[in-house]
């Protein structure tokens, strides 16, 4: 039998038959602490997650901003091709219309323009604008006229008053030459013989230049003084 020990002072508020206490056992007290601050923590983790994905989104976002960019270039960029289009051919064929008219105007010019110093190399001058058929008939009119205008002493001069292109297809074109041409000789008296002439040529595309196949005329007006006697 235990009893306790003599000399030995015993408190009275302690039982010595009591059962131990275990003083680490949580109470309800602790465990609603514990999981305040657990609750606490993961409230904290998930807002430092949300933090750490916002700066993300920016990128996102922006991704899709730049894509959206480049699809509204791009589709822009077309529509200004497509509407460009049709004003670069009419740009073009202006061009080429403004070429075709001016070498027509600059034959007429060549072909019409003639001193008796200068006639023996009209035909060589005349050569670069005409086509083979043409370039032998028109040498062979200047060739027939030559000595007769040189003993005359004639003088052409014409100007050319207006060109327009009356037709382009492809190769193939068609211009009109407003002209008034102006001939003096000694066998006149100095009075000078005028007329207005206009000429449709019909010309075609030779490699990088353009050349005149038929020169018909097809308004042919004297202007010419008469003199009363």
């Amino acid at each position: 039998m235990t009893g306790v020990p003599s000399g030995a002072e015993v408190d009275p508020e302690i039982d010595p038959t009591a059962e131990p206490t275990d003083d680490l056992e949580p109470t309800d007290d602790t465990t609603e602490a514990e999981s305040e601050a657990e609750a606490e923590t993961e409230e904290t983790v998930e807002a430092d997650q949300v933090a750490e994905n916002r700066p993300g989104r920016p990128k996102v976002a922006g991704r899709l901003v730049a894509a959206v960019s480049a699809a509204a270039f791009v589709g822009a960029a077309a529509f200004a091709g497509a509407a460009a289009y049709p004003y670069l051919l009419d740009r073009a064929e202006v061009a080429t219309k403004l070429d075709i008219a001016r070498t027509a105007a600059r034959a007429i010019h060549t072909l019409w323009n003639y001193t008796p110093e200068n006639m023996d190399s009209l035909p060589d001058r005349a050569a670069v604008y005409l086509s083979g058929d043409l370039e032998a008939q028109y040498r062979k009119f200047i060739d027939a006229i030559a000595d007769s205008n040189k003993q005359a002493k004639v003088t052409d001069t014409t100007e050319i008053v207006g060109a327009a292109v009356e037709s382009l297809n492809g190769p193939e074109a068609t211009v009109i030459v407003y002209t008034n041409t102006t001939a003096t000789t000694e066998l006149s008296k100095s009075i000078p013989q005028i007329k207005y002439l206009t000429y449709r040529l019909f010309m075609k595309r030779d490699q990088n230049r353009w050349v005149v196949t038929r020169m018909p005329t097809i308004t042919s007006l004297d202007l010419t003084p008469r003199l009363q006697g």
